[in-house]
């Protein structure tokens, strides 16, 4: 399955004939996986209003749109995947906080959906990452890995083609400076 999905994701890079075919191919292969890592988070998060589908639909368009990604193997993919459920997350959290600021009125019906305080927990988490990222930008991909996507050591490990030794220490000290980092804010 993973050298199928490989060579799948090098026919939709090439932007040929063949192009359509394989994203239509890829998604069946793909769907499970994507809908196990977009549950996986949503599960962990207490009051976050987008659905698995939705988030999962919207995270697949916009992988599958991208034309300067040179699409190398089945971990790229999933890394890439994880990124792109971070910025729907953090953009819808975006978009629920300004309806809190008063950008828009938000009716009594719609109030118990819209939850301003995780919201804002997922956009200090971002912040911190974008400042992670800055000077680390592997301990960046595997939060990003292990937390939005909920890949374990080992998948991590093969999705950045670095040890699980080196995935466990990098989590260890990526997660005790996004502690302090985010209990100083």
């Amino acid at each position: 399955m993973a050298s199928e999905v490989t060579m799948l994701l090098e026919r939709i890079g090439r932007d040929g004939r063949g192009r359509r075919e394989a994203l239509d191919e890829l998604l069946p292969i793909v769907y499970d996986e994507l809908r196990r890592l977009a549950a996986s988070f949503l599960n962990r998060e207490r009051a976050v209003s987008i659905q698995t589908t939705e988030l999962v639909h919207e995270a697949y368009f916009k992988l599958t749109d991208q034309r300067s990604v040179d699409w190398n193997n089945r971990g790229q993919f999933f890394a890439i995947a994880a990124q792109a459920m971070r910025r729907i997350l953090i953009d819808a959290a975006r978009q629920r906080n300004s309806l809190k600021r008063g950008a828009e009125k938000v009716s009594l019906d719609d109030a118990p959906t819209l939850p301003f305080e995780a919201d804002r927990e997922l956009i200090e988490l971002d912040e911190a990452l974008r400042e992670l990222e800055d000077f680390d930008g592997q301990q960046c991909r595997i939060v990003e890995l292990r937390y939005f996507a909920g890949l374990t050591i080992e998948e991590t490990a093969a999705a950045l083609k670095i040890s699980p030794t080196t995935v466990k220490r990098e989590w260890t000290i990526a997660r005790t400076w996004l502690y302090r980092r985010m209990r100083n804010d």
